[in-house]
């Protein structure tokens, strides 16, 4: 008698244990689960517009965090390492914090990671390998596309429900003036002595563009 019992239960408590691990993966059902940063959609245009924002912001920072290891791989052991690295600490919270999001709200990455894996650590490393300065050229020129794309999803969501949106608006503008101050120290740390700084600065930003384009549709 005593072991039919304590058979049930370890079934009760191995069942408990799945449900537990099952929510947290999952996430509970839509009407009892808790949002960290958005409220549940309430039809399937806002669904779209959060997934589509979600997933590109989250590309965004996909593709910084190469970028900077691919600098780091470059100039990781000169005087500009220390620099790099505490601007990429930075991004690696970003990224961290959009993957936690994406997983609550069970919204897919962008097909492209794989494209940004390679293309943002080339990147990289490229500009590195013109000096410090073509690190911090590529640094202004990245970070002024973000920080321009963040502010296009503040006003959209102001304009949309700025009461609604509170948490996700509080973190984008943290996250934009992260990007605004790597973008000035780019330039305090001569960023536009790099020969053919504006050129270079244009094509980074027109890939950046293109990248944000598709991200946001793949």
């Amino acid at each position: 008698m005593h072991i039919v019992k304590c058979r049930a239960l370890m079934t009760d408590s191995a069942r408990l244990c799945c449900r537990r691990s099952a929510r947290i993966f999952y996430g509970t059902p839509q009407n009892f689960r808790r949002f960290s940063i958005l409220p549940p959609p309430r039809d399937k245009e806002e669904k779209i517009l959060l997934d589509s924002m979600l997933r590109v912001d989250h590309a965004g920072e996909y593709g910084a965090n190469r970028i900077y290891a691919g600098q780091m791989a470059i100039l990781g052991r000169t005087q500009a390492g220390p620099l790099i690295q505490q601007m990429w600490d930075q991004e690696k919270e970003h990224l961290r914090k959009f993957d936690e999001i994406l997983g609550e709200n069970r919204v897919r990455p962008t097909l492209l990671l794989p494209v940004w894996n390679i293309a943002g650590f080339l990147l990289g490393a490229a500009t590195a390998l013109l000096g410090k300065e073509g690190a911090m050229a590529c640094t202004v020129a990245v970070e002024e596309s973000i920080s321009e794309h963040y502010n296009s999803q503040i006003r959209t969501l102001m304009e949309a429900d700025p009461e609604r949106y509170m948490e996700l608006l509080q973190l984008i503008k943290e996250f934009r003036d992260d990007e605004l101050e790597h973008h000035d120290t780019g330039l305090e740390h001569d960023a536009e002595s790099v020969p053919g700084y504006l050129l270079l600065k244009t094509l980074i930003q027109t890939g950046c563009k293109a990248a944000i384009y598709v991200s946001q549709r793949l």
